[in-house]
């Protein structure tokens, strides 16, 4: 049977032979086309729902490779090994590109000239790969999706249910009602071993992730079904927003003394004494966009971002950590953020705990949750420039005389009242309610 004759059933059934989780689909405009690439959206959102390899600065913009493939005739996929993402910061948007460069069997009689009434598809797969199809409305398939009713919409994509399956919302508000019935839970973290004691400064979140059955990382990538679990503490879990701050991320400086000589170097060189614990020197405090720091005596820039304009004006700019000379001690590259915070932060619930020490170390989570979708790496670099985000390292070095040690953890917080400055859309979930 032709491609163009298949219907919705067989459709699906094809991609998810080919490994394809989850299924997104875009109307073309005439001028989606190889020549003029396919456009993706105003901002950077579609990084949230296209895999990508690292985002890297090229010229004026970003690039980044996807690891595309085309649905063939017989069902199985031709690989397009020039298809990437481009970042245009200037406008922003984000087009695709490169699509049928060097791929057998190409889809160039609807990709090469500028038609409409297209439909492509791009399917997900748990490794990444996305495959890719198109078709127009006037085949057994283009019919029966413009049949198919109201669809969500990711910004320009519809998301197209492959058949009925789990509700990763849904799913994920379930396990935190279950959690919350549970009432104090003994401190605990889950290691590929299987679960360990946690007695440390962040096993609030830990003992949350170890409920929900996350393996305790330092991967970049959502903990539980697409979503980013993130735990606060606060007095009172009836009132929302008035808890403590939220570790948004936890990235190793990429550049500066830090990269270039070593976290000891910078301790040394930017930490203060212990005033409690001898031989030891701290790097902390909280570190505003623009506000010199009296204890480290550096100040937190966004270098290459417009506030004005909320745009990036330079692609190798970066979020910097300088000394009054202007030396950079500590730096994070555009690039690298982008990539982090539309993998990580697409689809977020923060949730509210407290903690309790006797007879043993505990935590119980609260019944009002915060569950947040649709965001942009602009968003973060908004929030940052209007001292909404901040700094906030905690990094130390022991036995500094003899054999020094150094703890490292990067970190940028946000106030529990201001996390919705991050989101296009922030709801309060009531676990409680029927």
């Amino acid at each position: 049977m032709s491609l163009s004759e298949i219907n919705f059933s067989q459709f699906a059934e094809m991609m998810e032979a080919n490994g394809v989780k989850n299924l997104f689909m875009k109307n073309l405009a005439e001028n989606d086309n190889s020549k003029n690439q396919v456009y993706l959206g105003h901002d950077f959102s579609s990084l949230q729902i296209l895999p990508s390899q690292d985002v890297l600065p090229d010229k004026n913009n970003f690039k980044a490779k996807v690891d595309f493939y085309w649905l063939n005739k017989d069902g199985g996929i031709n690989s397009a090994p020039n298809a990437q993402l481009i970042l245009y910061p200037d406008y922003p948007e984000v087009r695709f590109s490169g699509f049928l460069k060097g791929v057998q069997d190409a889809p160039s009689d609807l990709m090469n000239g500028r038609y409409a009434g297209r439909i492509m598809f791009f399917g997900i797969c748990d490794d990444g790969k996305i495959i890719g199809f198109v078709t127009t409305e006037e085949t057994p398939l283009g019919r029966e999706i413009k049949n198919f009713g109201q669809l969500i919409q990711m910004g320009v994509f519809y998301n197209l249910p492959l058949h009925e399956k789990v509700n990763p919302k849904t799913t994920l508000l379930n396990q935190l009602r279950r959690i919350n019935k549970l009432g104090w839970i003994n401190s605990k973290r889950l290691t590929s071993a299987g679960l360990k004691e946690c007695l440390g400064q962040n096993c609030g979140g830990l003992t949350l992730e170890a409920e929900l059955g996350v393996v305790s990382n330092s991967r970049s990538e959502p903990d539980f079904m697409g979503y980013e679990v993130k735990q606060y503490k606060v007095s009172d879990f009836n009132r929302v927003g008035s808890g403590s701050a939220i570790t948004l991320m936890t990235p190793e400086p990429q550049g500066g003394i830090y990269k270039d000589k070593g976290a000891e170097e910078f301790v040394r060189k930017f930490g203060y004494l212990d005033k409690d614990i001898p031989d030891r020197m701290n790097f902390s405090g909280l570190h505003y966009v623009d506000q010199r720091h009296p204890t480290t005596g550096l100040t937190l820039k966004v270098d290459g971002y417009d506030l004005e304009k909320n745009k990036i004006t330079d692609v190798n700019g970066a979020i910097k950590l300088v000394n009054d000379k202007g030396v950079v001690a500590a730096l994070w590259k555009f690039n690298d953020v982008i990539a982090h915070w539309s993998r990580k932060h697409s689809h977020a619930v923060y949730v509210p705990s407290n903690k309790r020490i006797t007879p043993v170390l505990q935590y119980c989570y609260g019944h009002i949750v915060l569950v947040a979708e649709k965001t942009d790496p602009l968003f973060l670099l908004k929030a940052l420039a209007n001292k909404k985000v901040y700094y906030d390292p905690g990094i130390h070095l022991d036995n500094m005389s003899s054999h020094p040690t150094t703890k490292r953890r990067s970190q940028f917080r946000v106030h529990s009242k201001n996390v919705g400055i991050l989101y296009e859309n922030l709801v309060q979930e009531n676990l409680l309610a029927t």
